[in-house]
């Protein structure tokens, strides 16, 4: 909703007007003290891991809906800022991006999708900020880069290489200027690397990207801003993860752009809104943070993985082009269709004396935008930090312009409000905003119960087949040209060592499909080991854990090895036996395997002949089917299927 208030204030989206004489508290609006900080923008977060895996497998129109309602200029969201993660062939939170170096001697910049929403956010908004962050903990780097260990900075020219190359790939192959690149060290503070980064990066050409750091906590990162001159003139922006709308002293110190690098991760229901509204607006008012990004973009990932649902919107259900369209997005756009990046807050923001808190923006050129939050306590709580307690109760308001508004934007200087609790207001000079909508999209359905892939795509437009979610190694498209038989298109696991990362990776690698709520049902796919004597592959049903949770997943694993053996266990690590025996398996050879769990039974069949049959099962009564291997090893698999009951 749009109106227009002493002819030139519009009160977009939600308002309330109060003409009575009833008692309000007064609040100033002013330029003529001076202006705040610079306004740097709002985002969504893809990455960290794997949130945006779904996405790429909507078909059109609802895939570009979808972007549109995250992207287009005053249509949804209207994001300013777009972070992606660089993949690091690691479980990052909720599944693994491939990287663009499996290998040292291995470069590809078309693996995963981030390319391409970056494209498409560009499309959309030329003018959107483009961040990388290619962390050491909360995210990954391929293991080769650690030499061997869970951590990538005792070799860090080789850590700064790793990620610059990805950058320069991203304007050669795909045009893509990057603005910033984000650290992020959990461990301790390396300064060193930051350093080298930004050496590397000017002797690369790229002295424009600039660096975020240390994409944590506000310290220590600040105090050796304070004392180390060198590492203060690499470090552009202080990024800080959900900082519950605080900073520190030693932070403005700095002078330097304070961010909220990482926020929000909050289901997004009306209560997640709220958790956005307040921190949007207090990030600003109590921490003096001019961005804020939130985790995740949006909700593209199994439900049933680690934080379902806390993205901006909800887009998990490419079988039947489903998705939601959440409160976030509306909330956000509260901002971002009435302020651009390059604004400026005003010196006059702060709390209401009832409750809430208020912004106001100008572009200096006579635009104001004012953002009005009144979040109670319990309709705002975030995942992170705890929320200490606090009241808010319906108010009056009574703003006063003063400067150069009092002329240029209301006549009589002051406009009253009646304000409501739970609500999000915007008056701005702004005339462009819109809530964009479309038609609504399919209904919601469950995942298909017969499902067939084959994996015949000579020219695929992504790297991963489609709804199969990496959740330990990689598992691309594959072209296997030593094959002339009937498996020359395959998928095939690439990973062949331990990833650097922060979350908890398998020791065997896996890739989750299907409908959770999955009982009874038959998995069958072609394997093909490439490691002699000590490779083994595996099918699965009832997997009941991925993301951060995968080591500890447990379900029904069919495995057969190349040593002739099989085994059957009741979790990943295979530590519970169901049945084993000789299987006359062998590497460099096709094989076909067939699981089928009914009730608390489990038979397996081995190229369409019994191997074992009626193995108990103790457990899990439902979950998703998968595929993997035992080890970080190569392994190819072909005409996967499964039937559901």
């Amino acid at each position: 909703v749009r109106m227009i208030y002493k002819l030139s204030f519009a009160v977009a989206l939600c308002f309330s007007l109060c003409f009575d004489l009833c008692i309000a508290e007064s609040y100033v609006l002013d330029d003529k003290v001076g202006l705040g900080r610079t306004f740097d923008g709002i985002g969504g977060l893809s990455g960290g891991g794997a949130t945006s895996r779904l996405l790429v497998n909507y078909a059109e129109p609802y895939r570009s809906q979808i972007l549109d309602y995250l992207f287009k200029p005053n249509f949804g969201a209207s994001l300013h800022i777009l972070k992606v993660e660089i993949g690091g062939d690691a479980q990052t939170t909720d599944g693994t991006e491939p990287s663009h170096m499996h290998y040292e001697n291995d470069e590809n910049f078309f693996r995963g999708y981030e390319w391409w929403l970056m494209r498409e956010a560009k499309k959309r908004n030329p003018n959107i900020t483009l961040i990388v962050g290619n962390i050491c903990l909360p995210w990954a780097f391929p293991g080769w880069v650690g030499h061997g260990k869970n951590w990538p900075y005792d070799f860090p020219d080789i850590t700064a290489s790793y990620v610059v190359s990805w950058i320069l790939g991203a304007k050669h192959y795909h045009d893509l200027n990057i603005d910033y690149v984000g650290i992020w060290n959990e461990r301790n503070f390396d300064s060193k690397y930051i350093k080298l980064l930004r050496y590397t990066l000017d002797k690369s050409g790229l002295e424009r990207v600039r660096i975020i750091a240390s994409d944590n906590l506000w310290q220590p990162i600040t105090y050796s801003l304070c004392v180390d001159q060198e590492l203060a003139e690499a470090v552009d922006v202080i990024g800080a993860h959900y900082p519950g709308t605080t900073t520190v002293i030693e932070a403005l110190k700095t002078q330097k752009k304070l961010w909220s690098s990482e926020d929000y991760s909050t289901f997004n229901d009306e209560v997640g809104g709220g958790c956005w509204a307040r921190i949007l607006n207090q990030n600003y008012v109590n921490g003096l943070m001019t961005a804020t990004i939130s985790w995740n973009l949006v909700a593209s990932y199994y439900e049933d993985l680690p934080f379902g649902r806390d993205g901006l919107m909800t887009a998990e259900e490419p079988w039947t082009g489903n998705y939601v369209v959440e409160s976030p997005i509306w909330i956000t756009a509260h901002t971002t269709q009435f302020s651009q990046p390059g604004w400026t807050y005003l010196q006059t923001v702060g709390h209401l004396v009832h409750g809430g808190s208020y912004v106001a923006l100008t572009d200096s050129n006579g635009n104001l935008t004012v953002v009005i939050e009144t979040m109670t306590h319990d309709h705002s709580v975030c995942i992170r930090p705890p929320l200490l307690p606090f009241n808010v109760t319906a108010q009056n308001v009574t703003f006063q312009l003063k400067g150069s508004f009092v002329s240029t934007v209301i006549s009589d200087g002051s406009f009253t409000l009646s304000l409501d609790v739970d609500e999000v207001y915007t008056l701005t000079t702004i005339s462009t905003g819109l809530k964009g909508t479309y038609p609504d999209p399919p209904t919601s359905g469950p995942f298909p119960k017969v499902y067939f892939d084959d994996f015949n795509v000579a020219n695929p437009s992504f790297s991963e087949a489609p709804d199969f979610a990496d959740q330990t190694g990689v598992f691309e498209y594959y072209i296997n040209l030593t094959d002339p038989g009937p498996h020359v298109f395959t998928l095939r696991q690439v990973v062949t060592q331990m990833p650097v990362t922060w979350a908890t990776d398998a020791d065997q690698t896996i890739s989750i499909i299907g409908d959770y709520k999955w009982q009874n049902l038959t998995v069958t796919c072609d394997v093909f080991m490439e490691t002699v004597k000590t490779g083994g592959v595996f099918i699965a049903a009832r997997v009941d854990k991925g993301g951060q949770s995968v080591r500890s997943a447990k379900g029904v694993f069919f495995w057969v090895f190349a040593d002739g053996s099989y085994k059957v266990t009741n979790d990943l690590v295979g530590k519970t036996v169901l049945a084993e025996g000789l299987s006359g398996t062998r590497a460099y050879g096709w094989h076909t395997l067939t699981l089928t769990v009914e009730g608390q039974y489990a038979t397996g069949l081995l190229n369409g002949y019994p191997l074992w049959k009626d193995a108990v099962v103790l457990g899990p009564k439902n979950g998703w089917a998968a595929i993997g291997t035992h080890s970080f090893e190569l392994a190819q698999f072909d005409n996967f299927a499964v039937e559901a009951k």
